[in-house]
């Protein structure tokens, strides 16, 4: 009777050891390092200003986006963004009746991709983007003609 409980100990043990040694093994992994490309960026990078100047100008865009357009005469355009080696990146219609609301927007913006590009010497390739001449209204969306 005594070999039989041996037994039994000795499969007792090896299981323990092996259910131990693998949750080990997954906690081991835990703390090793992540690659670079997952590692959330921090508030002092590149990429993490960036993502942040995105955020504001798919806002100021999608709230202009929001607005019909009906009657060309009720829109209006301006610059937004700032290459690096001057003049502006884009030109935006908006309604002219948020003129207050997203010219201060669009002046932070544009403020703000000045301070980018100068932090991390940003270049552009220095083509100067001509303003419009017009903005239609096609299908409800105020369209800016060149």
């Amino acid at each position: 009777m005594l070999k039989p409980l041996s037994y039994i100990s000795a499969v007792l043990l090896s299981f323990s050891v092996l259910f131990v040694s693998c949750g080990t093994a997954k906690e081991a992994n835990a703390n090793l390092p992540q690659d670079i490309a997952e590692r959330p960026a921090d508030e002092s990078s590149q990429k993490y200003d960036q993502a942040q100047l995105d955020r504001i100008r798919v806002s100021i865009e999608s709230e202009v986006t929001k607005e019909k357009c009906t009657d060309a005469t009720e829109w209006a355009f301006a610059p937004m963004g700032a290459k690096s080696c001057g003049g502006p990146q884009l030109y935006i219609a908006y309604p002219k009746k948020m003129e207050k609301s997203i010219l201060s927007r669009i002046d932070d913006y544009t403020e703000k991709v000045k301070a980018f590009n100068q932090k991390y010497g940003i270049m552009s390739d220095c083509m100067m983007v001509n303003p419009p001449t017009a903005i239609k209204c096609i299908k409800g969306k105020a369209e800016l003609v060149y």
